[in-house]
């Protein structure tokens, strides 16, 4: 039975599955099966990640997905050594970074204020860079909700040489590599014991 929460007319409420799916039975795989994840759904998980918002609809996120055995050849040696078996074992490893050149698009994301594109441009990469990063890891959580709501088990892992990652998969400089997932069906026992949530009385004020 779905619970009971109040919404605004006219917006729809997830059920109790939907819900579960995306949040309260989620979990971090640790280990991953052989089974294959095709073009079609990561290009659907991608097609319902970028819909959520991000400020100004700049969009930085990039997407790069690890799935051949030269790639991974690459990338597994820039993990740190506990992460380097579980990528091996994914069938897709998702290296997912912020472009830094993201004001490029703004013509055609906000249309309505296409002079930003010429502010950003003046402030250069390194001005651009802090919000970059903050959309992009905004754009990161909804790509593992997306990979989730279309079946697909996540592992994302901080455990990485960023900077050797930047420089092996993106060395013109535009693009800063901020988080590696790990995508695919668990395997064998993928699952650590579920660790404790904070209460709300730790968490939640009222002004």
């Amino acid at each position: 039975m779905t619970t009971q929460i109040d919404a605004p007319a006219g917006l729809p409420v997830l059920d109790d599955a939907g819900r579960a799916a995306l949040f309260t039975d989620a979990r971090t795989s640790n280990s991953f099966s052989d089974q294959p994840v095709s073009d079609e759904t990561l290009a659907a998980v991608w097609d319902l990640a970028k819909w959520p918002p991000t400020a100004a609809n700049t969009q930085p996120l990039r997407v790069t997905f690890v799935r051949t055995e030269e790639g991974k050849r690459r990338l597994v040696p820039l993990l740190s050594e506990g992460n380097r078996a579980k990528a091996e074992a994914a069938p897709v490893v998702a290296i997912l970074a912020a472009d830094l050149d993201f004001h490029e698009f703004v013509p055609k994301t906000f249309p309505a204020r296409a002079e930003m594109k010429d502010s950003f441009e003046a402030s250069g990469r390194e001005g651009r860079e802090p919000m970059a990063r903050f959309n992009a890891t905004l754009q990161a959580g909804y790509f593992l909700l997306a990979a989730r709501a279309h079946g697909l088990a996540t592992g994302p892992m901080a455990g990485f040489d960023a900077d050797a990652v930047t420089a092996e998969f993106f060395p013109g400089g535009r693009e800063r590599a901020l988080l590696v997932v790990n995508v695919g069906h668990p395997g064998e026992n993928p699952w650590f014991p579920r660790l404790p949530r904070l209460d709300h009385e730790d968490v939640v004020r009222w002004a």
